[in-house]
């Protein structure tokens, strides 16, 4: 497996292989876009919503009754 680094701009969803690698890249390949932002405050901006963000679930435990014996038969 090769890895070639170029920059592009996306255009309709096409992106365009740059001139001097085309000759070299002739068969299927594998893309990982990494999207570059412009500044820490665009960055921020993104996640700055709550309804972005992954939180973990909240469970309410306080009726949960701890058996010693039932775990130690397990």
């Amino acid at each position: 497996m090769q890895a070639y680094e170029f920059l592009a701009k996306p255009e309709n969803g096409t992106i365009t292989i740059p001139n001097e690698l085309r000759h070299t890249i002739t068969t299927n390949v594998k893309v990982i876009v990494l999207e570059i932002t412009q500044n820490k405050e665009s960055r921020a901006n993104t996640t700055s919503r709550k309804s972005d963000l992954i939180l973990p679930p909240t469970i309410d435990t306080r009726e949960w009754k701890f058996d010693r014996e039932e775990a130690n038969e397990r």
